[in-house]
């Protein structure tokens, strides 16, 4: 039972090593952070609900994990060959799409969130 407990906590160590290198090592994981920041900063200020509190977090968390993955893809298939290939060259650029993919549907979720607010800050203060 105790070899449990330690082989299971030492997987979170092994997966803070994954987001630590991730964000060490991936310039579009930092956008990804400090987008994340900013969000949750004009989402802290224009006061929004626990629901779209709730949209935000899975949105931004998707983002993340998808540039993750993309990034556990490539370094495998640099691992396997480093030499151009047409098919290692598709699964790379699929990869990349999907993170493309999930950053576009995230700047929409948050203006659907933010825009409604902004308007009715910026119409509130001007009357």
């Amino acid at each position: 039972m105790k070899a449990w407990i330690v082989l299971f906590f030492k997987g979170f160590a092994y997966a803070w090593a994954g987001i630590h290198y991730s964000v060490k090592t991936q310039r579009n994981m930092k956008v990804h952070v400090v987008c994340s920041m900013l969000a949750v900063g004009l989402s802290l200020w224009l006061g929004i609900n626990a629901l779209e509190w709730a949209v935000l977090f899975l949105t931004l968390s998707g983002v993340m994990t998808c540039e993750m993955v993309n990034t556990a893809l490539e370094t495998t298939l640099d691992r396997i060959s480093l030499e151009q290939h047409p098919l290692i060259r598709i699964a790379k650029d699929v990869s990349a799409g999907a993170v493309l993919i999930q950053a576009v549907f995230a700047v929409l979720i948050g203006l659907c969130l933010w825009v409604p607010k902004l308007i009715l800050l910026f119409t509130a203060s001007l009357r």
